[in-house]
């Protein structure tokens, strides 16, 4: 039987992504909810008045000492790491000193104000997209981001990072979560932009199974990460596997078919100048399979999506629909 903790008083770095924001939110408006302490640049207005907020930046030499006495001050027993792009960030550098150096000063913090649980927000991507990967990806396969993929490569240091502080504190329960692509009503990402229009550029020739998380799902299963003693990497997903093809004809849109190496060679400028990174980096996930098993999310959180892949797009087609009426 799973016994869940109840945090007294939780630390969410990130507010303005989705997963830090939304959690924030409806916490505090949860009775007998847990203190929320929010760490970050800017204070949402929405937040404004309803959860504790200090304005740091996880950039700074010194944001591990700063962070660790908040964490202290505030007596966090569990934190939320969310304080990652949500879409590929241009400036490669500062992207890594925030994801990568970042998470190293938040993990310090943790260790050293005694916080006795830290959940991290990564993804699924991160085992890359390979013509060479199994059916289902588990949690014990090797981070085999694409080279080009400069948001995937630091992601995938941060959690070496974090697996290395996990071996030396054992005392700090770590858990990383890794979810498939996340779409719903709300959440907004390059993804959910790229597939907004009613024509959609696919690769010709390829047409991959894919898995779509439902965004209440993902709150759902990062509650569950910070409430049970669940440690290590954790794949999130819904049941079912849905070609591409499928869903561009459920949801309606018109497929316009491109030859990757006409795509790749001629797309590479504008991508680059709006994430850092080449075409290859996105488009690979639209070429090759990258689901992932969850049988580990299933058996140590208990975690049922209450919406399938077909279901998850379905909301949000439906949803994107329904903004032109308004």
């Amino acid at each position: 039987m799973r016994r869940e903790r109840l945090p007294r008083s939780l630390a969410i770095t990130g507010l303005g992504t989705f997963v830090g924001f939304q959690l924030a939110d409806r916490l505090a408006e949860t009775p007998d909810g847990p203190r929320i302490v929010g760490l970050d640049l800017r204070l949402p207005r929405r937040l404004e008045g309803r959860i504790r907020f200090h304005r740091v930046d996880l950039t700074s030499p010194t944001a591990d000492s700063a962070v660790a006495e908040i964490l202290e001050k505030e007596g966090c027993d569990r934190v939320l790491h969310s304080a990652f792009f949500t879409d590929p960030y241009p400036d490669l550098e500062y992207a890594h000193e925030l994801e990568v150096i970042g998470s190293l000063h938040v993990m310090n913090a943790c260790a050293a104000a005694g916080v006795g649980k830290l959940v991290v927000m990564s993804t699924a991507q991160v085992y890359g997209a390979w013509p060479q990967n199994p059916g289902f990806l588990t949690e014990e396969h090797p981070l085999r981001p694409n080279p080009e993929a400069h948001a995937l490569q630091d992601r995938a240091e941060a959690e070496g990072l974090l697996q290395l502080f996990a071996e030396r504190h054992p005392d700090v329960a770590v858990t990383v979560l890794r979810p498939c692509w996340v779409v719903g009503p709300t959440i907004e990402t390059g993804l959910t932009r790229y597939f907004d229009p009613g024509t959609v550029t696919i690769l010709l020739g390829y047409d991959p199974l894919l898995q779509f998380l439902h965004e209440e799902d993902l709150l759902s299963a990062v509650w569950k990460a910070l409430v049970l003693d669940v440690r290590g990497a954790v794949n999130l997903a819904p049941s079912g596997v849905v070609p591409l093809s499928t869903l561009i004809c459920v949801a309606g849109k018109r497929p316009r078919s491109v030859p990757h190496p006409l795509l790749y060679r001629f797309g590479s400028l504008a991508w680059l100048s709006s994430t850092g990174d080449p075409p290859s980096a996105f488009y690979d996930f639209l070429r090759f399979s990258w689901t992932v098993d969850t049988r580990r999310a299933r058996d140590s959180l208990g975690f049922e999506p209450v919406y399938t892949t077909k279901e998850a797009w379905m909301s949000f087609t439906v949803s994107r629909r329904l903004r032109r009426y308004r």
